[in-house]
C-alpha cells in the first residue's frame, strides 16, 4: 500500500512539475539573427525604435510616453543605463524614483512592446561624465576605458549587477521578457585609435565582448561604431544622421542602426537646432532601400536633465532633441504624424523587405531604383539624392515625380504609397499660457535667505589642507558643483593688488577678506580662462577664498575623463602696480567642497529655516541668495514649466524635487543656420552647414520642466531657487504648454486630420481665401481666431478633438510650406522663435 501511494504521489509531483516549467516557457521569445535580419521566434522582422530614457522623465510620465511611441508605429524602445545614476557612491545603489529601471522596462512589457538594454556603462548621452561614477578616479591604478584591472573588475560588477537585475525579473525575451538585444560599451571605436595605446584598446574591447556573452542573457549583444577591431561574438551597429550607406564589417549579421539623430543637444550658448521631418524620413527609407533591418531613433523622447545629470560642459537642462514626442511628452507635429506613416508603410512591406530578392538600378547620377521581389509579389524604393532639383523617374511605364532629397516607396511598385518630402500631417505649435489655477495671484509672493558663506571666508575648518592647487573633480569626487580653494597671507601695511587666477573651471568667484571681489565664466569649449581683480590687503592677516564652480562634466573624447576642472596648478597670484608677483600656488590650501545650504538641505524647506521677506520686499541681483515662493498647481493636464525670464544662474525646486541648473542670462549666439531652413541635403549640426536654428539672441532656455507628479493638487506647492549669480525673481511666473495653431496642406483628394492633442477641442477650421481658386484647395489652419478674407468651416470642427478636412481637386505644389493664416504662414512663426499666447 504504501508503495502504490508513494508512486502515485511521485507521479502527481512529475506531473506538476511538468506543468510548471511549461507554463514558465510560455510567451518566451527566442532572438537570433542572419545577414538580412533579427530572427525573433523563427521569423525575420524590422524593427522600428525609438530612445527613450528613463532618468529623463518620470515613473508616472512612462507609461504616456510609450504608449505614444506604440501609436506612432513603434516596436521597441531603447534606453541606456545610467551608472552615476544607480551607483553614486561605490556600492551605494539607487533604483528608486526615475531610476526604477525594472518598473520602464515592464512598462515597456505592458504596452507589448520589445527592448533595447544598452548597459554601456559607459553611454556618452550628454550625461554627466558619460555616466562613469566620479568615484572611480579614486581607485589606484584605474584607467578609464583601457584594459587594466581596476576598471574593468568595476565594470563587470556593474554590469552584471544590471544583468542580475534584469534577469530576476525575467525581463530578458528568453525568459518571456521585453529585452531582444544587449549592448556593450559605447562608440569606442570612434576613440580608440586616439588613445596612444592601441594594444591595450583592443584588448579592452575584446574583454567586453567576452565578459558580456559570459553573462548568458540569451539575446544578441551590440557594440555601435565598432566597425575596426570588432570582436567576433557582437554585432556592430552605426550611429549617426544617415546609415544607409554603412553595412556591417562582417557577413552573416545584420544592417542595425542604433541612433538615427532626430535633431541635436543644446548647450547654454547654443541656439536650438532642427531637424526636419522630411529628412529624417529620406535618411530613414534610404537605409531600408539599402538593406537595413533596425532602426532607432535617437532621441523619440528626449526629455530633461533632471539635477546635476546634464554633462558636456554646458549642456542644457532641457534635452528636448526636437524629438518626435517634445521634452513634456507633447506629440511634435509633423515629425511624429509622418514617421508615423512611413513606419505603416515599411511594416507593409516587410515580408518582402526581408525575404525578397532585390535588384539596384541606377538611373543617373543620384538617382536609384531598388525592387524587392518575393514569388509574385514586389516592393520599390525610388530616391533622389539630388538637393537642388526634381526629378521625373519613369518606373514600368509610369512616370513619377520625385522632389528633390526625397525617397518614394511604392509597395506594389505601381503606386506611391509614401513620399518623404510631401508631408500630409499637420503642423502644431505649443504656446505657454499663464496659469489658471483658481485663487492663484498674478505674481508670486517671494520671501528670501542669504546664503551663508562666512564658514569659508577664511582658511580654518577645511575638509584637509595642501601646498598645491589641486583638481577639482578628483577632490571633490563631483558631490557638488563647488569646490572652495581658501587660503591666508600675512601682509605688513595695507596694499593694493591684482589678483590674478588662471582655471580650468567653468566659473570662478573671488572673496577676499569676506567680500566678493570678482566673477568669471569660461567660453563654452575653452574651459581656460582667467579672473583678473583689483584687491586691497589690510595689515595682519589676510584671506582668500576661492569658489571654483562646474556646470557638467565633460561626457564624450579620447580620454575626456581626465580633461581638468578647477584651478588645478594655477598659478594664483596677487601683483601689484610695479609688476611684481605675489606666487600663492604653493601655499597652504584648505579644501572643502559644496556650500552650506547643501549640507543644511535648503532645499527641503525644513521647518525653522529662516526666511526674510514678510514686509513684501526682497532683494535683487544679489549673488548667493535663495528665494521661496508658493503657488496652486495649475488646473489640468497639460505639462508645466516655470518661466524663470529675469534670473541669472542657480538651481530651482519644487517641492524638494531638483529641476535641474537655470541659466537664462546666457544668450544664444547668432548663427547663420538662425536665419535659413530648408530640409533639403545633408543635415549638420556643427560647422557652415547648419540650418533650421532658432532662438538666436534670446535665452539659451527661459522654460523649466515641472512634472505633474511633482506638484500637489489642492494645497500650496512650494518653488525655490537659489541664485548664484544674482537676478531678479519677480517676473517668475508658471505656466502650462498647450496646443497653439495647427495647420496642414494637402494634394488632391487626401484627407487630413487636425487634432489638437491632449483633450483639447478644435474650435474651428480656416481657409485662407487668398489660398483659394476656383475649385481650388487650400491649406487649413485649425484652432484659429477669425480672419479677414477666410473662409471658416465649423460644420465638422467645434467642440470636437479631431476635424476631418478633404482637399478638393487643386492642391498647393509639393513641398509648399503650408499658409496657415491669409498673411503668414505658421511655419514662418515657427521659424521666428517661440509662440506665446
Amino acid at each position: 500500500m504504501m508503495g502504490r501511494r508513494g508512486s502515485s504521489w511521485c507521479r502527481w509531483w512529475v506531473a506538476l512539475l511538468v506543468l510548471a516549467v511549461a507554463a514558465d516557457a510560455v510567451g518566451c521569445t527566442s532572438v537570433s539573427y542572419d545577414d538580412r535580419s533579427l530572427v525573433i521566434d523563427g521569423q525575420r522582422r524590422i524593427i522600428l525604435s525609438g530612445s527613450i530614457h528613463y532618468p529623463r522623465s518620470t515613473p508616472e510620465m512612462w507609461p504616456d510616453l510609450i504608449k505614444k511611441a506604440k501609436e506612432g508605429g513603434l516596436d521597441a524602445i531603447e534606453t541606456y543605463i545610467f551608472w552615476n545614476g544607480h551607483e553614486p557612491h561605490r556600492r551605494q545603489y539607487n533604483f528608486e524614483g526615475n531610476y526604477d529601471v525594472v518598473r520602464f522596462f515592464k512598462e515597456i512589457q505592458n504596452a507589448g512592446m520589445y527592448a533595447i538594454l544598452r548597459i554601456g556603462p559607459y553611454i556618452c548621452g550628454e550625461w554627466n561624465y558619460g555616466g562613469l561614477p566620479a568615484w572611480l578616479r579614486d581607485i589606484p591604478g584605474m584607467q578609464f576605458r583601457l584594459h587594466n584591472e581596476p576598471f574593468e573588475n568595476e565594470m563587470e560588477t556593474f554590469t552584471t549587477l544590471i544583468v542580475n537585475k534584469m534577469k530576476d525579473s525575467k525581463m530578458f525575451a528568453e525568459q518571456g521578457g521585453p529585452i531582444i538585444l544587449a549592448q556593450i560599451e559605447n562608440e569606442y571605436g570612434n576613440i580608440m585609435g586616439k588613445l596612444n595605446n592601441n594594444q591595450s584598446a583592443s584588448e579592452y574591447i575584446h574583454w567586453c565582448a567576452d565578459m558580456a556573452n559570459k553573462q548568458n542573457v540569451g539575446v544578441p549583444w551590440i557594440m555601435c561604431q565598432q566597425d575596426d577591431d570588432v570582436p567576433h561574438n557582437v554585432v556592430n551597429t552605426c550611429n549617426g544622421f544617415y546609415c544607409h550607406d554603412w553595412f556591417p564589417n562582417r557577413t552573416g549579421i545584420p544592417k542595425i542602426w542604433t541612433e538615427n539623430w532626430t535633431g541635436w543637444f543644446k548647450a547654454w550658448d547654443k541656439p536650438d537646432f532642427h531637424r526636419s521631418a522630411e529628412d529624417i524620413a529620406f535618411a530613414v527609407a534610404m537605409f531600408f532601400q539599402k538593406r537595413g533591418s533596425l532602426q532607432n531613433y535617437y532621441m523619440y523622447h528626449g526629455g530633461t536633465n533632471f539635477g546635476r545629470t546634464s554633462g558636456g560642459p554646458y549642456i542644457t537642462t532641457s534635452y528636448d532633441y526636437d524629438a518626435p514626442l517634445d521634452e513634456y511628452g507633447n506629440l511634435r507635429q509633423p515629425k511624429y504624424g509622418h514617421l508615423k506613416e512611413l513606419h505603416s508603410v515599411l511594416k507593409s512591406m516587410e515580408k518582402t523587405l526581408v525575404h525578397g530578392e532585390y535588384f539596384d538600378t541606377n538611373y543617373g547620377d543620384n538617382i536609384t531604383v531598388t525592387k524587392y521581389t518575393l514569388d509574385s509579389s514586389s516592393a520599390c524604393f525610388i530616391n533622389n539624392r539630388f538637393d537642388d532639383k526634381d526629378v521625373n523617374v519613369t518606373l514600368d511605364g509610369a512616370t513619377h515625380l520625385l522632389p528633390a532629397w526625397s525617397v518614394s516607396i511604392l509597395p506594389d511598385c505601381k503606386t506611391v504609397a509614401f513620399n518623404s518630402a510631401k508631408i500630409k500631417t499637420q503642423t502644431s505649435v505649443m504656446v505657454k499660457k499663464p496659469n489658471t489655477a483658481e485663487q492663484e495671484q498674478e505674481s508670486l509672493k517671494w520671501s528670501w535667505m542669504p546664503e551663508n558663506l562666512s564658514p569659508f571666508m577664511t582658511d580654518e575648518k577645511g575638509n584637509f589642507r595642501k601646498n598645491e592647487l589641486l583638481e577639482q573633480i578628483v577632490t571633490s569626487t563631483d558631490q557638488s558643483d563647488y569646490l572652495w580653494y581658501r587660503t591666508s597671507l600675512n601682509h605688513k601695511g595695507e596694499g593694493s593688488y591684482k589678483l590674478y587666477v588662471n582655471t580650468t573651471g567653468h566659473e570662478l568667484y573671488a572673496f577676499v577678506n569676506g567680500k566678493l571681489i570678482g566673477k568669471n565664466h569660461s567660453a563654452d569649449g575653452d574651459f581656460v580662462f582667467q579672473l583678473e581683480s583689483p584687491v586691497k590687503l589690510h595689515d595682519g592677516k589676510n584671506y582668500i577664498s576661492l569658489l571654483s564652480a562646474t556646470v557638467g562634466l565633460k561626457n564624450y573624447g579620447p580620454s575626456f575623463e581626465k580633461m581638468p576642472t578647477g584651478i588645478v596648478g594655477g598659478p594664483v597670484k596677487l601683483i601689484d602696480s610695479n609688476g611684481t608677483a605675489i606666487d600663492l600656488s604653493n601655499s597652504s590650501w584648505s579644501y572643502k567642497a559644496g556650500l552650506a545650504s547643501e549640507y543644511r538641505q535648503i532645499h527641503l524647506d525644513k521647518p525653522g529655516y529662516k526666511w526674510n521677506g514678510n514686509n513684501g520686499t526682497i532683494p535683487i541681483n544679489r549673488p548667493f541668495t535663495w528665494y521661496k515662493a508658493t503657488f496652486e498647481a495649475p488646473s489640468g493636464e497639460d505639462a508645466v514649466v516655470v518661466d524663470l525670464l529675469g534670473l541669472n544662474k542657480g538651481v530651482a525646486w519644487v517641492n524638494g524635487n531638483n529641476l535641474g541648473r537655470y541659466w537664462p542670462s546666457y544668450t544664444a549666439a547668432e548663427m547663420a543656420g538662425c536665419h535659413r531652413c530648408d530640409y533639403r541635403g545633408a543635415f549638420q549640426a556643427e560647422g557652415d552647414g547648419t540650418r533650421c536654428l532658432t532662438g538666436c539672441g534670446e535665452p539659451s532656455q527661459r522654460y523649466y520642466h515641472v512634472p505633474r507628479s511633482f506638484l500637489a493638487a489642492g494645497e500650496p506647492n512650494t518653488l525655490l531657487l537659489f541664485e548664484e549669480a544674482g537676478g531678479d525673481p519677480s517676473g517668475v511666473a508658471l505656466r502650462t504648454v498647450v496646443p497653439g495653431p495647427v495647420c496642414t496642406s494637402g494634394e488632391a483628394g487626401d484627407a487630413v486630420t487636425l487634432s489638437c492633442g491632449g483633450g483639447h477641442a478644435v474650435s474651428s477650421v480656416d481657409v485662407p481665401a487668398s489660398a483659394w481658386g476656383a475649385g481650388g484647395a487650400a491649406p487649413t489652419r485649425a484652432g484659429a481666431s477669425p480672419r479677414r478674407r477666410t473662409r471658416r468651416s465649423r460644420r465638422r470642427a467645434s467642440g470636437r478633438s479631431r476635424a476631418r478636412w478633404r482637399s478638393p481637386a487643386r492642391s498647393p505644389a509639393p513641398g509648399a510650406c503650408p499658409a496657415c493664416s491669409p498673411s503668414r504662414p505658421l511655419a514662418d512663426c515657427l521659424w521666428s522663435g517661440h509662440v506665446f499666447d
